[in-house]
């Protein structure tokens, strides 16, 4: 513990310790963002029937074949067919029904043919054109097999997934729970937004970390639980930490240091805590510390609003994500090409806030937010990807390639990308 990790390692070491959350049987309007804890079984085909495609008349193909306007085909219409109803009538040669889309089709018919190629007859029909011979239905099962499995496990229910399951009559989804991940500020110095005279007087510094890491914990598919801010004293930090009891994820923010009010991890010790590692190379975000306390993963990140949001990015989401039964738990990068010299300063990894323009060609151009100090939090409000400079690249001329983490990218992959 006592050397600095590069990120990759750490982020490898968090995964092998967190764990899926368990089983949880919800309605299926709450199963949205949620991931499949089993395969979805379809019981049914679906369809169910074979049925039309269109509105028109049920035919058999070689009864049409042939049919022009100049020369139609005349077929007896047997009976009406709307959706909801069933035929009761098969359809033999010369013979027809008007049908509606949706509408099962009846025995002996193989076509549909849309009504605009007919003169909307009703006791007999004059089909005009045979373009649709043979066409416009829709075979049951040819959606899904019953028996067959429609969702495997491990599938994140979005809108259309959601769908195929209320198709299957999959009222109450079995999904993998969302965790409860604990959110725990530090420092004399902070305060919430309830103390806004506080804050515009300058007296004390707006707790800002909090109600980011709230919204991101959201975004990555957890609960979040404000444990509130802790004093810089050993009985206030472990006060507050105690109130993680019933959490999956500890997340704390600040009092990872060394400096003398900096209390963490002697209280984490006391209370029996597996610290694992405290601190890795990389910039911003270096005092980056990660634990077991009781069983449930602690991870500490710094109290720089800028350092909380990137490792948070970079090991807290891909935790929460895994803990949710999402198999991918880390954003991809991209490759892009420097639009400016970029200078990263000392022998780290850097990540640095940029903005990547996605109008343009591929590979992408890329430009930096502007000043890259770890408190400029709106830096990240302009940045839409965080810049990977490798460990012992101190310079990066404009036009070489390089690699970027696109924050709204929505594909995943097993590994970490810096």
């Amino acid at each position: 513990m006592s050397q600095p990790l590069p990120p990759r390692e750490a982020a490898h070491r968090i995964l092998a310790q967190v764990r899926r959350q368990p089983p949880l049987r919800v309605p299926l309007d709450e199963a949205l963002g949620g991931v499949l804890a089993e395969d979805a079984v379809s019981p049914v085909d679906i369809p169910a029937w074979t049925n039309s495609a269109m509105d028109g008349y049920a035919t058999r193909a070689e009864d049409i074949r042939g049919a022009t306007e100049a020369s139609p085909r005349r077929l007896t219409v047997l009976e009406e067919i709307p959706a909801g109803a069933f035929p009761t009538r098969p359809v033999t040669p010369g013979t027809c029904a008007r049908i509606f889309t949706g509408a099962p089709l009846p025995d002996g018919a193989d076509t549909v043919v849309r009504q605009e190629d007919t003169d909307l007859g009703t006791g007999t029909v004059a089909i005009l054109r045979d373009r649709d011979a043979g066409i416009n239905i829709r075979r049951a099962g040819e959606d899904i097999r019953r028996g067959t499995v429609a969702l495997p496990a491990g599938t994140e229910l979005g809108p259309a997934e959601l769908g195929v399951l209320a198709s299957m009559a999959v009222a109450n989804p079995v999904i993998v729970r969302q965790p409860r991940v604990g959110i725990m500020g530090s420092g004399d110095e902070i305060v919430d937004v309830d103390q806004p005279d506080d804050i515009i007087s300058g007296r004390k510094v707006a707790s800002s970390n909090t109600h980011t890491l709230m919204a991101l914990v959201r975004l990555a598919g957890a609960v979040p639980v404000n444990l509130g801010i802790a004093r810089d004293t050993p009985a206030s930090v472990r006060e507050h930490l105690q109130r993680a009891a019933g959490c999956d994820l500890l997340v704390t923010t600040a009092g990872i240091s060394v400096g003398e009010h900096d209390y963490l991890r002697d209280v984490l010790k006391e209370l029996g805590a597996e610290l694992l590692f405290w601190k890795l190379r990389m910039r911003p975000g270096a005092p980056v510390g990660f634990g077991l306390l009781g069983g449930v993963p602690w991870i500490g990140l710094p109290g720089n609003p800028v350092s909380t949001m990137v490792t948070f990015e970079l090991f807290v989401r891909p935790a929460i994500r895994a803990m949710a039964g999402r198999a991918l738990p880390f954003r991809r990068s991209t490759s892009v090409r420097l639009a400016t010299t970029v200078k990263a300063g000392p022998t780290l990894q850097h990540f640095l806030r940029a903005v990547v323009d996605r109008e343009g060609p591929e590979p992408f151009r890329v430009e930096l937010t502007g000043p890259q100090g770890s408190g400029i939090l709106t830096s990240m409000v302009k940045a839409n990807a965080l810049l990977i400079i490798p460990e012992g690249q101190p310079e990066s001329p404009a036009g070489s390639l390089a690699e970027a983490i696109v924050l709204d990218d929505p594909r995943h992959q097993a590994e970490p990308p810096f």
